[in-house]
């Protein structure tokens, strides 16, 4: 490590938020699949009565996350570094590094559901055949039956119902067999993916973190509005009653709600992958490298200090950014899909998405809509092969390839190139997007408690007694801990459930 690089720590309000940018870029990489897919599937399945565990869900893991960082900053090691060094049985490497490769490779098929949702975003809106068109046709007329039978269910008699159910059924079977139309999804992911892998190759911190940034908060904010307005509605409002049930540690009556809100648990806020990425970015905004070689003088602990505390800061901020925007998605999938028995999945997985944007924008749903889907999707898949590469990189090194740093860099390179393909491969094979991600979420929320293990080994054996953090921090360390482990355990039991049925 570069002495030159050895800088002071920022100690106003105004200078630490002038050295934020990690914690955005995890935002960037999260808001797609946990907010957009995953919250919005649960609170269609469960309705409100499941937010508690969406918000617990975000705010948990931040302890967690900030012991990675601080792990990084006290020993100048990498999350892969700290994972191989967790106690528990080794083949070569720890047994954490095992689980955490399975994890990763269901995670591309977790980014290649992401390209798809970017996919059929674009299909929809710049269809490329007559094909593609008829069946956006088709499945808007589907659409508008539904939100026409649930506006006006109770003045329906039981034959106009039946003829709109007939309606609807026809619309849906010329959608199964209108196949041609259908495919264009498959075209644009394949044209999005030759993009994002040319960009990654080039690309560097600075536009990585400018593009999630933008990307993710143009979103967040049409989806706040379109919350907000929605409660002038009242057959779509979400009441203070509907909030404070949600908030009452309940679960809900029936359906698979709950397993796919545990599913949904393990990628909303920060996920596995995303704890385990945080600190690489850490890293290239350069707060260890701020602090310099970890020796025995004061000024080394001050400034150690002092950076730890510009990443709490960048952790906490970020947190409040995606747990607001998770609380939004997941309201809006129990205020509309829940309540028109919609679930996002399949190729209609966006156009069932959309629909929650209607009742408030009407006709401009899909315009509007399909800006944001893309933004955020894009912005996932775009952050999260960024993050694959530096990590796996980082993981040839410690599973002993050895590397210098123009051998690192070009690693990087070559992943970054190699990662969005794989992922497409995987989308082409099975055009399930949702169920993709829920996958992913369901390993990442098993792998959440073996790195709380990993960041309560960090904090009491490998930190520095100079940097430890207060006693009510180590309290709330270990709960997040031990709550990581109950909702893992509670995962693979509905899991189970589900699969013997």
């Amino acid at each position: 490590m570069n002495v030159s690089t050895i800088e002071a720590p920022p100690t106003t309000a105004l200078g630490i938020l002038r050295r934020l940018g990690p914690g955005l870029i995890i935002a960037g990489s999260i808001v797609g699949s946990g907010e957009l897919i995953g919250a919005t599937t649960a609170g269609a399945k469960a309705g409100a009565t499941l937010l508690w565990l969406i918000v617990l869900g975000c705010v948990i893991k931040v302890f967690v996350q900030v012991e990675f960082g601080r792990y990084v900053i006290a020993t100048g090691h990498t999350s892969m570094d700290g994972m191989n060094e967790t106690p528990g049985p080794r083949l070569k490497m720890s047994w954490l590094f095992w689980y955490w490769l399975v994890m990763f490779l269901i995670s591309l098929g977790q980014l290649g559901g992401i390209v798809g949702g970017v996919g059929q975003a674009l299909a929809i809106s710049l269809p490329l055949t007559q094909a593609g068109r008829a069946y956006n046709e088709s499945a808007s007329q589907r659409t508008a039956e539904v939100f026409d039978l649930y506006a006006r269910r109770d003045s329906l008699s039981d034959k106009e119902r039946q003829e709109k159910e007939a309606r609807i059924e026809i619309l849906e079977a010329a959608l199964k067999d209108n196949a041609t139309g259908s495919r264009e999804q498959f075209y644009w992911a394949t044209i999005i993916t030759i993009l994002t892998a040319a960009v990654l190759v080039a690309g560097r911190y600075g536009l990585i973190q400018w593009v999630s940034t933008f990307l993710v908060a143009s979103f967040t904010l049409v989806t706040v509005i379109d919350l907000t307005l929605l409660q002038m509605e009242p057959q779509w409002a979400i009441g203070w009653a509907d909030l404070l049930a949600g908030l009452k540690f309940q679960l809900p009556a029936q359906g698979d709600g709950v397993r796919t809100a545990l599913q949904t648990f393990g990628i909303i806020g920060v996920g596995a992958n995303e704890l385990i990425q945080y600190p690489y970015w850490c890293s290239e905004k350069g707060y260890a490298r701020f602090c310099g070689p970890r020796d025995a003088t004061p000024e080394w602990a001050d400034r150690a200090r002092g950076w730890l505390r510009v990443l709490r800061w960048d952790a906490w901020c970020s947190m409040l950014v995606y747990t607001f925007a998770t609380i939004a998605f997941y309201l809006l999938g129990a205020a509309i899909l829940g309540r028109l028995k919609l679930v996002p999945e399949g190729p209609e997985m966006i156009r069932t998405l959309s629909t929650m944007y209607q009742p408030i924008f009407g006709r401009w749903t899909q315009v509007l809509f399909l800006f944001g889907a893309f933004a955020v999707l894009y912005s996932t898949f775009f952050v999260a092969n960024a993050g694959h590469a530096r990590v796996c990189s980082d993981a040839l090194r410690v599973f002993g390839f050895r590397q210098d740093a123009a051998q690192k860099q070009r690693m990087v390179a070559i992943l970054s190139g190699v990662f969005p393909f794989v992922c497409l491969m995987v989308y082409l094979a099975y055009a399930m997007p949702a169920e993709l991600v829920l996958a992913s979420g369901a390993m990442q929320a098993i792998m959440l408690p073996m790195l709380a293990f990993s960041a309560i080994y960090f904090r009491f054996r490998r930190s520095d007694t100079r940097i430890q953090p207060t006693r009510l921090w180590d309290f709330c360390l270990i709960a997040s801990g031990v709550i990581m482990a109950i909702t893992s355990i509670w995962l693979v039991v509905e899991q189970v459930k589900a699969f013997m049925k």
